[in-house]
């Protein structure tokens, strides 16, 4: 190898792993030399036999190969190296470079020929652009391993979501933005009355029973304020009765990709809810009759029809009245209860004054508000109020919150009823100072049949339907109901109601 110019050169760190085959001390020694100088870790063999057992123990880089070698000649040895290690970058030097010698290198895989004799600077220029290949071709080799490890990962995540798909009873369908057919599950075909797969692309609208809820899909759900939301809608198909409940799906840059949609059968618990409600109902009004009667028998003997009653008989005759109006209202809360969830309520929806309706539950209440020795009071606006609902579903709201406040309150309460105007709403407080309601007791107000266990509500009637009815009947006219209560400073009960006219079902 012919020395470089004696010039001060900068010379950048290199890394890699080397081996130098060839038969010449000399030309292996100067490469060993010129390329240890620079940071590469430099080994030699003396022939093809030897370099072939290097070669096989692994980890080079790059073999610098002389082609006329004794004994496995230098072609004889690409062709092992390109069996053996096809990302191996073969160089080749040889004082022999001819055309045909380069053609027969390249064939068996070398990667360039630095014909004898060069410089220092041509084999680190040669060296430095076959480890930059070696580094491309190990990059390559890395990405395609990844992409494979990806795509098998892949294929194993559609495995597995497939799987729990096939195992679901609740149908899915999965749309994209354009409201096209992503992905769906046996249990959908199933529940869809589809008799065969509908293609992937398929225009969802053409697989759904109700034209509305395929509309929700081809435009994503929403909210009253327009935010994207899970929207849930119950729908017929077959003799079915499914609970479609419509999700959107985001990126990560919160742009919607589609919808996912859950089908759920609901037949069975919709028929067990009807015969809940047909047997609540005929048992209700079965009972009320008699009890009525016994009522009209209770009140004749207390009136001393039957004759005079001693003090003793009369007190066991009043709490079998009160024991029987207790027993009556719950019949009569049963009764609403049935009607509200039936939905074969009769309402007439007429536009009415908040603060006159105000007043007549005012009227209702009286007497049990003396009873109790408590104050009615009313605060509304002087030019009034109005909204667009039934009398009597306004009616049995206040009456209720109204009749809760005077049994929850202590002698010498208040309560008072505030109607304002709040634009969209009109806003309805019915507020009491008795003992309030614990905190953890708030979540659980509004359900059925549930009532505050304390010590000062022990001896107070009631069926725990009221606010049930309350809630029922405010959330039919798309209001809602709120409550704020301390424990001994009693309680706030708002009701919002919407006064502009909607459509509403009778």
């Amino acid at each position: 190898m012919v020395p470089s110019d004696p010039v001060v050169e900068s010379v950048m760190s290199e890394t890699g792993r080397i081996l130098v085959i060839d038969d010449e001390p000399g030309m292996r020694e100067g490469c060993r030399r010129a390329l240890s100088a620079v940071g590469y870790q430099v080994d030699v063999a003396a022939d093809g036999e030897e370099g072939w057992r290097r070669l096989q123990e692994g980890g080079w880089d790059l073999a610098l190969v002389d082609i006329r070698l004794p004994g496995l000649d230098g072609l004889q040895l690409l062709e092992h190296i390109q069996n053996l290690d096809p990302d191996l970058v073969c160089l080749v030097i040889t004082g022999y470079a001819t055309l045909e010698t380069a053609i027969q290198a390249t064939k068996r895989g070398a990667y360039d020929l630095l014909p004898k004799p060069f410089t220092s600077d041509e084999l680190l220029l040669a060296v430095r652009q076959a480890m930059e290949r070696r580094r491309l071709v190990l990059d390559m080799r890395r990405l395609r391993e990844e992409r494979e490890r990806d795509l098998m990962l892949l294929a194993e995540e559609r495995s597995r979501l497939r799987t729990v798909l096939d195992s679901l009873s609740d149908g899915v369908l999965v749309a994209n933005r354009e409201g096209r057919l992503a992905l769906f599950n046996p249990a959908a075909l199933h529940l869809l009355g589809l008799p065969e797969p509908p293609p992937i692309g398929t225009d969802v609208a053409g697989l759904l029973p109700d034209p509305r809820l395929a509309q929700l899909i081809a435009e994503g759900p929403q909210d009253a304020q327009g935010r994207p939301a899970s929207v849930a809608r119950e729908v017929s198909r077959n003799g079915l009765t499914l609970l479609a409940s419509v999700a959107p799906v985001f990126d990560q840059r919160q742009e919607r990709l589609g919808t996912v949609t859950l089908l759920r059968d609901i037949t069975a618990a919709k028929a067990l809810d009807e015969l809940k409600s047909q047997f609540v109902s005929m048992t209700s009004h079965e009972l009320r009759t008699p009890l009525a009667a016994v009522q009209t028998y209770i009140d004749t003997l207390l009136g001393g029809f039957a004759g005079e009653l001693t003090d003793q008989q009369r007190g066991i005759l009043e709490r079998c009245s009160q024991r029987l109006t207790a027993l009556v209202n719950l019949v009569d809360d049963l009764l609403d209860v049935s009607r509200l969830e039936s939905g074969r309520v009769e309402r007439q929806i007429v536009t009415l004054d908040v603060c006159e309706v105000m007043r007549e539950v005012v009227a209702l209440s009286q007497m049990e508000a003396d009873a109790r020795q408590v104050s009615l009071r009313i605060e509304a606006p002087p030019e009034g109020l109005t909204v667009e609902m039934d009398r009597d579903d306004l009616v049995r709201v206040l009456s209720n919150l109204v009749n809760n406040g005077i049994k929850y309150n202590r002698p010498g309460g208040m309560v008072t009823l505030r109607a304002r105007d709040e634009g969209y709403y009109a806003r309805l407080d019915v507020v009491d100072t008795g003992i309030g309601i614990p905190k953890e007791a708030l979540p659980r107000l509004f359900g059925e049949f549930y009532r505050v266990k304390r010590p000062e509500t022990a001896s107070i009637p009631g069926t725990g339907l009221g606010l049930s009815i309350v809630r029922r009947t405010v959330e039919f006219y798309k209001g809602r109901v709120e409550v704020k209560s301390r424990l001994g400073e009693g309680s706030t009960f708002t009701v919002l109601l919407p006064r502009g006219q909607a459509t509403f079902r009778l």
